[in-house]
């Protein structure tokens, strides 16, 4: 038997194979719950569901910044942004699929809520530092950058 004839057909088969093969998107779930069972939750039937620092946060009560925010999330639409410098509050099921601007201490930047974002704070997804980006010495650095030539 030729060597050819074998690696052909051994290619065509694992190619067959391959056009079976169905590619699934994963469904989200959060502690075994689907993003709409959560929606429909409380907030009180949310919370043993949400990791220990965020349950406590929530369990003290909100601020009425916090209740703001809440109030302009449960009152948007779909596609409207909603600023805020509320970076201490916590994603809920809720603001999935909105566009939130959380403000990083010097500019707002524009956030879109995902599922995998539940039980995180905003704060964590608006960076407040960027990368130092160094570039040559400035004026008055050096000894020789004292002498200037006049143009």
């Amino acid at each position: 038997m030729a060597q050819g004839t074998f690696g052909s057909s051994a290619r065509s088969r694992r190619k067959r194979e391959r056009k079976k093969v169905e590619i699934r998107k994963k469904e989200f779930r959060f502690q075994g719950k689907t993003l709409e069972e959560l929606q429909k939750l409380s907030l009180e039937e949310l919370l043993p569901l949400l990791p220990s620092r965020s349950r406590r946060t929530l369990k003290r009560g909100l601020s009425s910044d916090e209740n703001k925010l809440m109030e302009d999330v449960k009152n948007a639409k779909q596609g409207d942004i909603i600023r805020t410098h509320c970076r201490n509050m916590i994603v809920l099921p809720h603001f999935v699929g909105h566009n939130l601007l959380i403000h990083n201490g010097k500019e707002f930047e524009r956030i879109n809520i995902q599922p995998q974002m539940i039980g995180h704070y905003l704060g964590e997804f608006a960076i407040t530092r960027k990368k130092v980006k160094h570039t040559g010495p400035g004026v008055g650095a050096t000894r020789g950058s004292k002498f200037m030539p006049l143009k």
